[in-house]
């Protein structure tokens, strides 16, 4: 299968949104007391504006038919002037998602090393994310890339 990263256009829309409901879908199946299903986090009003913003890029494989595989919406953050953070520039991962048809034939790979080559190139320096415990697949892919835990979240349920 012939994979080619770019940036998502606003033709790209319907698709992720389809994406987006699938990651919603993991999530609540994982955990159904936080996430309500199937639902998607962004408008398509949102959608457009944050595809115009170059500190929210978002990335789409597509096949060699032009069809989008999956996405990884990214976010720019700094601290600056923080008293106790340094200013570094990170690159956020906000959403990455495969669709459940073509995972297994390195989609996920191909948008996560675009994304690492992307922020490399504007010199970021670090990429981060936060991936559900309740998602195993999504957390032994990450490893899978090199990334390690950088801060825990917990909970306690009352």
């Amino acid at each position: 299968m012939d994979l080619r990263v770019r940036r998502a256009e606003k033709g790209d829309i319907p698709r992720i949104t389809e994406l987006l409901v699938q990651v919603d879908m993991v999530h609540h199946n994982g955990r159904p007391d936080i996430f309500k299903g199937p639902a998607t986090k962004y408008s398509e009003d949102e959608l457009c504006a944050i595809l115009k913003d170059d500190l929210t890029p978002v990335f789409v494989c597509v096949d060699e038919s032009g069809g989008v595989l999956g996405h990884a919406f990214c976010i720019h953050k700094q601290e600056k002037n923080n008293s106790v953070l340094t200013d570094i520039r990170t690159l956020y991962i906000d959403d990455i998602c495969v669709d459940a048809k073509a995972r297994g034939k390195h989609v996920g790979k191909t948008l996560f090393d675009y994304v690492i080559s992307y922020a490399r190139e504007h010199e970021y320096y670090n990429v981060t994310l936060n991936v559900w415990s309740c998602n195993a697949s999504a957390v032994k892919f990450y490893e899978a890339m090199g990334m390690t835990p950088q801060k825990i979240g917990m909970e306690k349920i009352l």
